[in-house]
């Protein structure tokens, strides 16, 4: 008697299990046709015309999306998974070094971003809690992941490593702002943004190195203005 409980729980669960790899599999193919269509008609893309570019029915779209914000979240995060986050780790583990390394972590991100003006567009126009969370624990991946590179090439070189953690945070929270004032305003090119953004942080990565990264060493030495170039001297 308990024996055939067993084998028809089992058999249940497995159902289950198979719905729910259906469901999961058949929302992602929904995702990325939403991206795609988004692609194609721009940011201003309705349920409408994404269920028709997807070759569905809106019933179908709302069947696995509770509503435009879900399926804008959805879009991020397959974005971020797909796309943003795996393009950053080959940055990070790429065999360069010092300033050109400094360059192409920025460059890919810049770039990743630019190359989805539509999409990044799309999700930036909606917004929710979740989607915002998606993107912040994106950036907090990224984040994590410079500081293990940070950390690790610091380590080598007998430095402290304690401010590892904020630098990090502060590399990735401010080219993504920047990223994102300049995905919303574009007023210089991307390679200009990229070179600036290296500028600030190839500079503050010098003065740590400097400093050997110890915040003693950086507290007790004077602090004077830099002096100013002879081409911008009075």
């Amino acid at each position: 008697m308990g024996h055939g409980l067993e084998k028809t729980q089992a058999k249940t669960d497995g159902r289950k299990r198979r719905w729910h790899q259906h469901k999961v599999e058949r929302r992602t193919e929904l995702v990325d046709g939403a991206l795609e269509a988004v692609r194609r008609r721009g940011r201003d893309v309705s349920m409408d015309e994404i269920a028709a570019e997807i070759g569905v029915s809106k019933t179908v779209l709302y069947r696995y999306f509770v509503d435009k914000n879900d399926l804008t979240t959805a879009v991020m995060m397959r974005f971020a998974q797909t796309t943003l986050i795996p393009n950053m780790a080959g940055a990070l583990s790429s065999n360069l070094d010092g300033f050109d390394l400094t360059r192409e972590i920025i460059r890919v991100y810049v770039e990743t971003v630019a190359a989805e003006p539509e999409p990044y567009r799309f999700v930036m126009a909606n917004s929710s809690a979740s989607k915002n969370k998606v993107i912040a624990d994106s950036e907090q991946i990224i984040a994590r992941m410079l500081a293990v590179v940070l950390r690790r090439r610091m380590q080598q070189a007998g430095m402290d490593t304690r401010g590892v953690e904020p630098w990090a945070y502060l590399i990735v929270g401010g080219v993504q702002l920047a990223t994102h004032s300049w995905m919303s305003h574009p007023r210089m090119s991307s390679d200009d943004l990229i070179d600036y953004l290296t500028m600030l942080c190839w500079n503050a990565l010098c003065g740590i190195v400097e400093a050997g990264g110890s915040l003693e060493r950086f507290n007790s030495e004077s602090h004077p203005s830099p002096l100013l170039p002879p081409a911008l001297t009075p």
